[in-house]
């Protein structure tokens, strides 16, 4: 008998769609929430799980911007055969994702023993929870200060390799469960001038390669007798419902408001986490 239940995966599958592509981190959130479902948060196939429902996620990225990623895949094609064709900006932006998202699949293949091992505790999530939430904070506070000097770039400014690279070398920090790696992502893009917006549409974009490399990986790691394949459909399915919504949302926030919201609530449940764990009320494993 599978040790997920359904309503387990249907619990797990919302917070993966809430937290995904919010700036607080998925994987600390649900690891958090795993831990509070008393599931095995170090058991391979627990850990697999959320790595595969990751994939309903995704496929909401697909189909939200579905138009934008086929321009950007006609405009890579276009540019490779003809030189014109370089000068689109979906042009640039594709090579931005495709150079950004290299880093993490090489450091996720070096560090995976730690990802899925020591780094694997509430003591880490709620620490990084906290920690990275001054790195958000100091982009916030760098966006602000481009604006106010009349350095920022104009919105929908042309992302370029460089921007790619940068922010792909920051998203390697994300492997770290509680850091978030739309966190990583967009506060990257902040600091290299973007506005939110086209920080956090890019941010979307390379989640593409990054989860679904992760996810087709770990499914080698499933084991039915701790999560059944339909635990696992009932998450992805979730997931993709309630992060195909998390998207419209969050596209629609960071239009008119600053990411400081998150970083009071990454700090509050970080907060929560360490008081929980020094109390005893709860184990790091």
């Amino acid at each position: 008998m599978s040790a997920l239940s359904y309503l387990d995966s249907i619990i797990l599958g919302i917070v993966e769609g809430v937290t995904e592509y919010l700036p607080v981190s998925s994987t600390g959130h649900l690891t958090i929430a795993e831990k509070m479902l008393g599931l095995p948060i170090d058991d391979p196939a627990v850990t697999s799980f959320t790595a595969v429902i990751q994939l309903g996620a995704i496929l909401a990225t697909l189909i939200y911007f579905w138009g934008k990623i086929k321009a950007m895949f006609l405009a890579w094609v276009a540019g490779l055969r003809n030189p014109e064709a370089r000068e689109k900006q979906d042009y640039s932006l594709a090579w931005a994702v495709i150079i950004g998202s290299i880093p993490v699949v090489i450091a996720a293949l070096l560090f995976k023993s730690y990802i899925t091992g020591p780094l694997r505790s509430l003591w880490v999530v709620a620490g990084a929870l906290i920690l990275w939430s001054v790195v958000i904070w100091a982009g916030e506070r760098h966006h602000a200060r481009l604006i106010a000097t009349g350095q920022d770039r104009p919105e929908g400014s042309r992302v370029t390799i460089k921007d790619g690279l940068v922010i792909g070398l920051m998203q390697c920090c994300s492997l770290v469960p509680g850091v978030s790696r739309s966190g990583t992502t967009i506060t990257a893009g902040l600091f290299r001038g973007l506005d939110r917006v086209t920080a956090t549409e890019l941010s979307f974009f390379m989640a593409i390669p990054a989860l679904v490399g992760a996810g087709i990986y770990e499914l080698k790691d499933v084991n039915t007798s701790v999560v059944g394949l339909g635990q696992l459909a009932v998450g992805t399915i979730v997931s993709f419902i309630v992060a195909y919504a998390s998207i419209a949302w969050l596209l629609r926030f960071v239009k008119n408001n600053s990411l400081m919201f998150f970083v009071g609530w990454r700090v509050l449940v970080g907060a929560a986490v360490l008081v929980a764990l020094t109390a005893g009320w709860m184990s790091a494993t």
